[in-house]
């Protein structure tokens, strides 16, 4: 099994940064200092979009037991009471330290009045994680407009919408977290994905300037996640070429990361501040890393790699299968 070095490259550089040591290699750090920092989220005031399932349900569970007090939201009230009960059973959270509050990003008007009811229940927010959205399987040729607005409606807007909201109360406060659960896909393009890409280069874009307005609050963290696949329900809830169709088959998800290991990873970079955490497999993360200093590569190598994404596809198996590393 692959350290956490082979997952978090990216951020280890960033977390070691702060901290240099004498003869430090970049690919031999060592990283302990960073590791068991999130258990400083202990009594801190999470609020979880996207926790009735994937990344989100795992979250919740891990900071449950580290002992964060936890506002969950999505759409599914009902799911958000299985995660809520089992948080319970893993911890020594009580009853009134979760706080299970329905939460539709797209209707933008109710998210004011979301945040407002968290505040009361807890009289802050510590950290808000951003993770809501939908991605897409579809090729741009084949899909309407329509699915186009409704990824931006709610992967982009609708994540804006709500940090609008309780960005106001952090600046009052002047610290907080606002954390943001992004993708490789928002460093990258791919086939597939057009719209699901266009909305995480636009939260990449939109957070690294918003970082840059609030430099006289040194206390606020802007922090970016970018997974890789994760063995989620993602895939099944994806958008396709029209609003009313579902994927068929969304095949085969042993060879993502496993979604506890993604969570562990994420909540080891928000512990230690880091500005973006890339977090995934090769060649997801070589491609990043060419994406970012060999762009001419990069467009080489996926045009490769999309052509049998698109294959994948067509043929019903999971569009990265072919090329991804199988878990045993």
């Amino acid at each position: 099994m692959v350290d956490d070095w082979g997952y978090l490259q990216k951020q280890t550089f960033a977390l070691c940064t702060p901290k240099p040591s004498p003869g430090c290699d970049p690919a031999a750090r060592d990283v302990r200092w960073a590791a068991g920092k999130e258990h400083e989220l202990r009594g801190k005031v999470v609020w979880v979009t996207g926790a009735s399932s994937g990344i989100g349900e795992e979250l919740s569970y891990q900071l449950a037991k580290l002992g964060a007090l936890l506002a969950i939201s999505a759409r599914r009230e009902d799911e958000l009471q299985r995660v809520k009960k089992k948080c319970l059973q893993i911890s020594s959270l009580s009853e009134n330290d979760i706080l299970v509050l329905r939460l539709d990003l797209t209707d933008r008007s109710s998210h004011e009045a979301a945040t407002n009811s968290v505040l009361k229940h807890f009289g802050k927010i510590d950290v808000l994680v951003n993770n809501g959205g939908r991605s897409q399987r579809s090729l741009f040729v084949d899909t309407n407009l329509d699915v186009y607005s409704a990824i931006i409606e709610l992967n982009y807007l609708g994540t804006i919408s709500l940090t609008k909201y309780v960005l106001n109360h952090m600046i009052q406060r002047k610290k907080g977290k606002i954390v943001t659960v992004s993708s490789v896909m928002g460093i990258m393009g791919a086939p597939l994905a057009t719209g699901y890409c266009a909305s995480k280069h636009a939260l990449q874009g939109f957070f690294n300037s918003l970082r840059t307005e609030l430099t006289d609050y040194p206390e606020i963290s802007i922090i970016q996640i970018c997974p890789g696949p994760v063995q989620s329900q993602i895939i099944q809830n994806v958008f396709t070429e029209n609003l009313a169709k579902s994927l068929e088959n969304s095949g085969d998800q042993s060879h993502k990361m496993p979604t506890d290991r993604c969570a562990r990873l994420t909540l080891v970079s928000v512990a230690n501040d880091v500005k973006e955490a890339w977090i995934s497999d090769h060649p997801y993360l070589a491609v990043c890393y060419l994406w970012q200093y060999a762009p001419t590569w990069a467009w080489w190598l996926m045009n490769k790699m999309g052509k049998k994404r698109i294959q994948n596809f067509k043929s019903g198996i999971d569009a990265d299968a072919s090329y991804s590393r199988k878990r045993k």
